[in-house]
């Protein structure tokens, strides 16, 4: 064999040894993910539900919808990892450049991962979550032999003339927009540009969803905060506030006991309960605050809050900076490139401490967009519960979740977290390249993150302020519960 076809047979091993390696890694992630996935569906999903008791049919039908589900909840996690996997895994690189254990880790790993993240996302949106939804209320065709694939064909049936709808409704909306031969022909691919397309439309939704989700759950954060931590009080007597609480406890509890309601308040046996455990949940937050110690009364919750104003306040001054470079510079505008050239540069001007807090501040901003999403009015009966939850607010879960994932990339990017450029299809999206939507989109982001922040910490300082120098004890006025003159 001559010199030549040896080398390119080399190189022939050389790349098949690669696509096996990465077809390992990738396997193995993923099923890492569906597993912690099913463990985290499992815990909230309704018993009664997935019972073989009843009906095996029901049964054997929820259980493909929940593996659907999981599946589709792996691929959220994985879009949320992403972006943090690929900035890691251009600093190890650069710290370690010939190290001979971490030669896996190169671009073309990461290339193929956000490739599969962004198939499987179409995937999951497109096909797999609204065939899991009709899956389970379909009941097969009238006059039709019943069984689970009865039950298909009705699902499949509905699904395709679902797809031809949305198919139909993105053609006329890209030929109106764009008006011309050329973008009407593209559309005839449906590989190449349809599906890209569609889910350039629901990917501008899952940023625009962050964008109002996010601000919103900062200062839901700083509430909650407040409720699981230990907050200091000044110029407080814990002890005395006890003894008064346990002696009032006592005093509802005996006139329970008794039966005998007041000759000047007219209150019920039922009255008296509420107040009682409402009395009882006060001294119980007051015997909790007692049994703290110093250190986490006095630097725990202190800490805490100081960690949320510093990082949101770097994302706001991160985001401003931003905004200048769009005013200035042309290279600011999130765009995509095909070729992930890791390990040649940091993507953060102050090295591996930059690139170590993007990935603290792109969790923690995803952290607060979920937050904010199940704390909003919209989407408040979609909060799921513990062991009660249905299996389509399961799949509804499932859905936004994949929403506000899949969008994490471009939010980041768009927003000027990080510097790493978009990968694969992720960068095609057409409404990157406008300049007016990304710089009102970081406008809007700067004003409202500020807004509630402003807010939320002036109304914390205030009640503070209000219950240290007891003003919240001044007597109120007191409205007459029954006519002058009337006897008890």
């Amino acid at each position: 064999m001559a010199p030549a076809e040896q080398d390119a047979l080399a190189v022939r091993e050389r790349l098949f040894h690669e696509w096996v390696r990465e077809c390992i890694i990738c396997t193995l992630l993923f099923a890492s993910l569906y597993i912690l996935c099913h463990f985290i569906i499992t815990h909230f999903k309704k018993h009664t539900d997935f019972a073989a008791v009843h009906d095996d049919e029901d049964a054997a039908v929820n259980r493909i919808a929940l593996g659907l589900c999981t599946f589709t909840l792996a691929v959220a996690l994985g879009a949320v990892l992403l972006l943090p996997f690929s900035i890691i895994s251009n600093e190890v690189l650069l710290s370690f450049p010939h190290n001979y254990y971490i030669q896996w880790l190169n671009g073309s790993l990461v290339h193929g991962g956000w490739n599969l993240i962004f198939l499987f996302s179409n995937l999951s949106l497109v096909f797999l979550m609204p065939f899991a939804y009709f899956f389970t209320e379909s009941e097969g065709f009238a006059g039709s032999k019943k069984g689970i694939m009865a039950r298909v064909y009705e699902t499949s049936v509905v699904l395709l003339l679902l797809t031809l709808l949305v198919l139909g409704m993105v053609w006329v909306a890209s030929a109106i927009v764009s008006n011309d031969a050329a973008s009407r022909q593209s559309l005839y691919d449906l590989w190449e540009f349809y599906l890209p397309y569609l889910y350039s439309c629901i990917s501008l939704f899952g940023v625009l969803l962050l964008l109002l989700c996010t601000p919103f759950g900062l200062s839901t954060m700083f509430t909650v905060t407040g409720k699981l931590l230990v907050k200091p009080r000044l110029l407080e007597d814990l002890d005395e506030q006890l003894s008064c609480t346990r002696l009032e406890e006592a005093a509802v509890s005996r006139r329970i006991s008794s039966g005998k309601a007041s000759c000047w308040l007219n209150l019920n046996v039922e009255l008296l309960r509420e107040q009682f455990f409402a009395i009882r949940s006060k001294r119980r937050k007051l015997e909790l605050r007692h049994r703290a110690s110093p250190w986490q009364r006095n630097l725990g919750y202190p800490l805490v809050m100081l960690g949320l104003l510093a990082l949101t306040g770097i994302s706001v001054l991160i985001v401003c900076f931003h905004v200048l470079e769009l005013l200035l510079d042309d290279a600011a505008m999130p765009r995509g490139i095909q070729d992930a050239s890791l390990g040649q540069v940091s993507f953060s001007i102050f090295g591996s401490f930059g690139a170590a807090l993007q990935v603290v501040l792109i969790f923690y901003l995803m952290l607060s967009s979920v937050v904010g999403f199940y704390s909003s009015p919209l989407f408040t009966r979609l909060l799921p519960e513990r062991q009660d939850t249905p299996l389509t607010k399961i799949i509804g879960n499932c859905v936004s979740l994949l929403v506000l994932s899949s969008a994490l990339p471009v939010f980041s990017r768009t927003l000027g977290i990080t510097r790493f450029d978009l990968l694969g299809d992720f960068g095609r999206f057409n409404w990157l390249g406008n300049f007016y939507i990304v710089f009102l989109y970081n406008m809007g982001f700067a004003g409202l993150t500020t807004l509630c922040l402003v807010k939320r910490v002036s109304w914390a300082v205030q009640a503070e302020l209000i219950r240290a120098f007891g003003l919240h004890k001044l007597p109120l006025p007191v409205t007459r519960s029954r006519p002058l003159g009337k006897p008890c």
